[in-house]
């Protein structure tokens, strides 16, 4: 069964233009035991929304992963995954937007916001996807 995530990046240090232009990326990095724990849990074929942090604060596109389970390289205690843009949402969703709706009370982008990598329910990743067609 496909599960959905979120992955956070500051555009300054890699931004969706990026990971468009590269056409897949090394997602790695991550040292937070939680994060780490759903890195290794995707799949190959899960999906992902790619949220700016810091300057923007908005989810910008879909990714998905294309390889899963690898160490990360600088520290192979630690999980990585591959990813490769699926598309641009039609219209970003924004932090604010997403903290203000009622339908997503306890979606772990506001619930656990420090966390870089986190879980999506369906329900949530649906309710997004409407957001940003709005």
């Amino acid at each position: 069964m496909q599960q959905y995530w979120l992955i956070k990046s500051e555009p300054a240090a890699y931004s969706w233009d990026d990971l468009v232009k590269d056409g897949e990326t090394l997602w790695d990095g991550v040292r937070n035991h939680r994060a780490a724990n759903n890195l290794r849990s995707m799949k190959v074929g899960d999906q992902a929304f790619f949220y700016h942090s810091v300057t923007g604060k908005e989810i910008v596109g879909i990714v998905e992963v294309s390889v899963a389970g690898l160490p990360d390289p600088k520290d192979e205690a630690w999980a990585a995954v591959k990813v490769k843009p699926v598309r641009a949402l039609e219209r970003a969703v924004t932090l604010a937007e997403i903290k203000a709706d009622k339908d997503l009370p306890e979606i772990e982008l506001v619930r656990l916001s420090r966390l870089s990598v986190a879980e999506i329910r369906p329900a949530e990743w649906n309710h997004v996807i409407s957001l940003a067609k709005a």
